[in-house]
């Protein structure tokens, strides 16, 4: 059996926290490490003062290990791992596009490489070039998405590879985390079940309407244009779907219309007019609390849920 993730990079929890962009930041990545799983710093749209100070800030506020998350679609990408390897944090998780060409300057920095992956091939392919671990991600996940389901990844490629893989998608709660591992996962990764956390910095408007949804709530903007990404249902989301299915704008209109509304949900917090990026696991979102009594209750579930799993009998 691959090791845990928690082996991989030294943490109490094998729980790592997704790299959302406009969202992830030092004091999200800080609380998460210090309860005991590992805070990622996301540089999604930012820019390589923004990196370097976070990175720097995050090791101020904790002295756990924390990674930072690298979206491969950004034109500053190879600056911002040029930061990267100067503050050198303790893992890298890289998505939205080719890894491999960075996993040798990462490694020549003393960087751990953990790339976000959505089928098999890609699986053996990273593990093939020296991936620390892997982040198995199924089509729950909130943001940019793959085609392939949680379940249908974890029974497809756990049995095909060796390297450490954490599973990512649909995880909110300490019952997946236990399911996950006995899947042969070395553990999960989450990141709408931190939107509600008390440090998150995601804008309060957003946070309320992510508490007040349901499980049909979200919906996947961008299927026919190459980039489909998963939000809460809203007039934005609802408006895209219209025009890029009736075809009545063109691909570079659609993106262009696409641009920004992150950042609009996220941080201005215009939930009407702005994508809100979640994952399909939302009502264990209850209320907002300290990242720490989130971490704790998940893992405690997850103990309990496995104590019990030795009951069944088949």
């Amino acid at each position: 059996m691959a090791k845990l993730i928690s082996e991989v990079l030294g943490i109490k929890y094998p729980v790592i926290q997704g790299g959302m962009a406009w969202i992830s930041d030092a004091t999200l990545a800080a609380a998460v490490s210090e309860a005991g799983g590992a805070g990622v710093v996301s540089t999604g749209g930012r820019t390589t003062e923004y990196t370097r100070e976070e990175i720097r800030r995050c090791r101020k506020l904790t002295k756990n290990p924390f990674g930072v998350n690298v979206m491969l679609m950004s034109p500053n990408k190879d600056e911002i791992i040029d930061v990267i390897c100067e503050e050198k944090p303790a893992f890298v998780t890289l998505g939205a596009g080719n890894p491999i060409p960075y996993f040798e300057k990462l490694h020549a920095s003393g960087i751990k490489v953990i790339p976000v992956i959505p089928n098999l091939k890609l699986a053996k392919r990273v593990e093939d070039k020296g991936a620390d671990a892997m982040v198995i991600e199924g089509m729950e996940a909130g943001g940019h998405i793959g085609k392939i389901t949680t379940m249908a990844l974890l029974t497809q490629v756990l049995p095909e590879i060796n390297c450490p893989a954490v599973a990512a998608g649909g995880f909110a709660d300490g019952r997946g985390l236990a399911a996950a591992l006995l899947m042969g996962a070395a553990g999960v990764q989450m990141g709408t079940r931190f939107l509600v956390a008390a440090e998150c910095p995601v804008h309060q408007n957003m946070k309320e309407k992510l508490i007040a949804a349901t499980d049909t709530d979200t919906i996947v903007t961008g299927l026919t244009i190459g980039g489909a990404v998963r939000g809460i249902k809203n007039k934005f989301s609802e408006e895209f779907i219209n025009l890029e299915f009736s075809h009545a704008k063109t691909k570079e209109e659609l993106l262009a219309i696409a641009t920004g509304t992150n950042k609009l949900a996220a941080v201005d917090g215009d939930t009407e007019n702005g994508m809100m990026q979640a994952g399909q696991s939302l009502t264990p979102l209850k209320k907002i609390e300290p990242v720490k009594d989130i971490i704790e209750s998940i893992v405690a579930e997850a103990k309990e849920t496995l104590a019990k799993s030795q009951d069944i009998k088949l």
